[in-house]
């Protein structure tokens, strides 16, 4: 019994852990899911100290919470204690996109690893660190991030470019890139921290895309006197050679490079080159790693666009080429992040509220307008609804007293105000013919009683006295009651086309809210290339928030218009039938 109690106690106390917050200063956090089993991005080995890329957007984060700057944002490992070294390359909180790589202690094969994401607090200065994200053997690392100038080494080497002459370019594989027309080209100098080794080795790697097939176009050369190492593009293949040095090899020549789309290229040179080709290594040259200490150039002779260009001075692993070749394009499986939670909700939160939250600007200014409409609409269905009442109850009471008039009496006190039968005269319906109109002002029968009694008296006057209606007086008395009730029926219509354009008009507008939002979030996916389905999945639910407050409009206000349509035919068939029988109790009495 007492290992029962604590199985259950467990159960209990789990989702009480799991909701354990780092610190109480961050209002948000997201759980960050990196899968390499076979559903993900499948890993052969371990990766060692990787630097992984996180691209936000309005699909998978809420810029709103965070700082304009990112400045807020902290990582921690899966044990929610530990913190992780990351550097942010691109923050645009108006344009909701951000560019963030984070480096973690190791990622194994066959596993899913996880993280959390901590945003949400305005004081906090910022914590990324772009030179100690990166590990020692990383000799320089340029992101192109630049909008103008030279681009920088991020790496604390501060391997920079002092010549360069090519484009710059918002559209590269990771943020923005750098183009070369076969004439321009980037230098990096010589430099202490640029040493390659013959016992370590080397490791170029890059994102490339050519504008078209070359001949033997070198895109990025380690050079020191006659020692180089190349890698390059040839017709549309990929290439790599080592150049002088104690063991100069062939040339490693695999892969498609196809024009006008991007390509992970990687060399690394130990024992052997090794040349990989997205992700893949495609081919390999018996050519040993020279010592150099030289100049670094890019771009000379190549035509195209080159990202992510990064130099280390050991040879990486292929698990290593290969994560990131599959983790940073538009297309991988490796990452995911999770809903938003709240601390003020113990960690949890609901689907609703993440759906609020991921709602854009444009789409909060359609739903304001259709909240207006629905308020408009629903104190228009109450207003009507209180005069219906009063209207059918009031007609209800006046035929009442009506029809306990005999048509003699009605004779007698239409055509003489000083009558004194003082049982007719003490009825509602009289006191009402004498002026005291408190009784039926809101029957609209009464209305249409009241104006055929003052035609009759019109005619009575115009006739010095006769009390004979003439057919032609009979039908012209019943044309003042027709005009009459079309008014009385247009007063009882006033404002219901308030409720059609509600109909009609609302759920066009969300439909308008909803294709807006979803062009947005398209249109972000394909900025940061994060095309999995969580990344969507918020933004077009968000979007549909338009089109469900358009529903939320037209329906109540369809059920209100239906219903008090039906009440007003109702009162305007009455009106005919009186009307109607009004006239032939007056040919009765006066014809």
């Amino acid at each position: 019994m007492r290992k029962i109690l604590l199985a259950l106690f467990l159960v209990l106390m789990t989702p009480q852990l799991a909701h354990a917050w780092w610190n109480g200063d961050w209002t948000a956090r997201k759980k960050i899911t990196l899968d390499t089993t076979a559903s993900g991005l499948p890993l052969q080995q371990e990766a060692a100290s990787p630097l992984v890329l996180l691209r936000l957007h309005t699909g998978n984060f809420d810029f709103d919470t965070a700082k304009i700057d990112g400045g807020d944002l902290r990582f921690l490992d899966e044990d929610d204690k530990t913190p992780l070294k990351y550097h942010i390359e691109k923050f645009d909180a108006a344009a909701q996109i951000a560019l963030v790589w984070v480096q973690l202690p190791k990622l194994q094969p066959g596993a899913k690893h996880h993280l959390w994401l901590y945003y949400g607090n305005d004081s906090a200065n910022p914590g990324d660190d772009a030179k100690g994200s990166f590990d020692a053997n990383q000799i320089a690392v340029l992101n192109f991030a630049e909008a103008q100038g030279a681009p920088k080494d991020a790496t604390a080497y501060g391997n920079n470019a002092t010549q360069f002459d090519g484009g710059h370019a918002a559209g590269g594989m990771i943020g923005a890139d750098v183009s070369f027309d076969g004439k321009q080209s980037l230098l990096i100098p010589a430099s202490p921290s640029m040493k390659i080794s013959a016992a370590n080795g080397a490791t170029i790697s890059f994102w490339v895309k050519p504008t078209a097939e070359q001949t033997t176009a070198p895109i990025v050369t380690l050079r020191e006197g006659k020692a180089a190492i190349v890698v390059g593009i040839d017709g549309s293949q990929a290439y790599a050679k080592v150049e002088g040095g104690a063991a100069p090899g062939e040339t490693a020549r695999a892969g498609n490079l196809a024009a006008g789309s991007w390509h992970h290229v990687a060399l690394t040179v130990d024992k052997e080159l090794i040349l990989y080709v997205d992700g893949q290594a495609v081919a390999n040259a018996p050519a040993a790693s020279p010592d150099l200490q030289g100049e670094l150039t890019l771009g000379r002779d190549f035509q195209g666009e080159v990202d992510e260009l990064e130099v280390s001075n050991v040879a990486r692993s292929a698990a290593s080429i290969y994560l990131a070749a599959m983790s940073q394009g538009p297309e991988t499986k490796l990452v995911t992040l999770g809903e938003e939670e709240s601390k003020d909700s113990g960690g949890g939160t609901s689907y609703f509220g993440v759906i609020l939250k991921s709602v854009t600007l444009d789409g909060w200014v359609v739903i304001a307008f259709l909240m207006v409409m629905a308020v408009i609409s629903w104190m228009v269905m109450v207003t009507k609804a209180l005069i219906i009442n009063k209207t059918f109850k009031g007609n209800q009471e006046f035929l009442e007293a009506f029809h306990k008039l005999k048509v003699a009496e009605t004779a007698k006190l239409d055509t003489d105000d000083t009558a004194d039968d003082a049982d007719i005269q003490d009825s509602a319906l009289m006191l009402a013919l004498f002026g005291r109109h408190d009784h039926f002002q809101n029957a609209s029968l009464y209305h249409l009683y009241h104006a055929g009694v003052q035609e009759v008296k019109h005619r009575f006057a115009i006739a010095n006295g006769s009390k004979v209606l003439s057919p032609q007086a009979i039908n012209a008395i019943k044309a003042a009651l027709d005009g009459k009730l079309v008014r009385e029926n247009q007063k009882l219509n006033n404002l219901m086309v308030l409720l059609t354009i509600a109909i009609s008009g609302g759920p066009f507008l969300g439909l308008l809210g909803t294709v807006v939002g979803v062009m947005i979030t398209f249109a972000a996916i394909a900025a940061t290339g994060d095309v999995n389905v969580a990344a969507i999945a918020p933004g077009i639910a968000a979007a549909l928030v338009a089109t469900v407050a358009g529903l939320v409009v037209a329906i109540p206000a369809l059920f209100g218009y239906n219903y008090l349509g039906s009440r007003i035919k109702n009162i305007n068939a009455d009106m005919h039938v009186f009307v109607d029988e009004l006239i032939g109790r007056f040919a009765e009495a006066y014809a």
